[in-house]
């Protein structure tokens, strides 16, 4: 008859020990690596737009600034028309910027809202994250941006909130507005990333 042999208690307790260490050391470096990425992501995405807005600019630059039959700077960009800013004397605007659709009917930067911002991220990427502008609809988990419009000095600007780092406040939050984000500010063409 063998006798079997199992893992004395002794045993069991350094393999326990060892694994909890192991846990709490990398855990931490977990956590980490995932902010990082979503930080990453964020800065991937508005580098993608700020050279998509200075894309469009270019291509209506080399066009020659054609404009529609309102007087409205207009450009033919990547099969989508968009409505670019037109330049103000006090400098406030800067020629060329897309700032809405040009079946949107909109005359300037500060009639953009917040549809037109939505508009802005689908038609400028090629590839563009899954976005909305209803909060409600933000927080069920099918979209990767909250698209909201604000008020600058100036002009309207675009804001666009990464939701999957809105919970950075809170474990579990549900303010869609928490997490990282970026603006467009279609004035001056700039695009700026905001890290929570």
């Amino acid at each position: 008859m063998k006798k079997q042999k199992g893992f004395s208690l002794v045993e069991l307790v350094i393999v326990i020990i060892v694994v909890g260490l192991l846990s709490a050391v990398a855990l931490p470096r977990f956590i980490q690596i995932t902010d990082e990425a979503k930080k990453s992501s964020i800065k991937g995405i508005a580098g993608g737009y700020a050279t998509a807005a200075l894309s469009a600019r270019a291509q209506w630059e080399a066009y020659g600034r054609p404009t529609d039959d309102n007087s409205q700077n207009v450009v033919n960009y990547d099969g989508t028309v968009f409505s670019l800013t037109k330049a103000i004397a006090d400098d406030s605007v800067r020629d060329g910027y897309p700032f809405a659709l040009e079946a949107s009917n909109k005359s300037d930067v500060n009639s953009v809202d917040v549809n037109d911002c939505l508009d802005l991220i689908n038609n400028l990427l090629q590839n563009p994250p899954l976005a909305t502008t209803s909060s409600s609809d933000a927080t069920n988990g099918n979209y990767l941006f909250y698209v909201t419009v604000e008020d600058s000095d100036a002009s309207k600007q675009c804001r666009y909130y990464q939701l999957a780092s809105a919970g950075t406040k809170g474990s579990g939050s549900t303010d869609v507005e928490a997490g990282h984000s970026f603006i467009y500010k279609p004035a001056f063409g700039q695009v700026e990333v905001n890290l929570q």
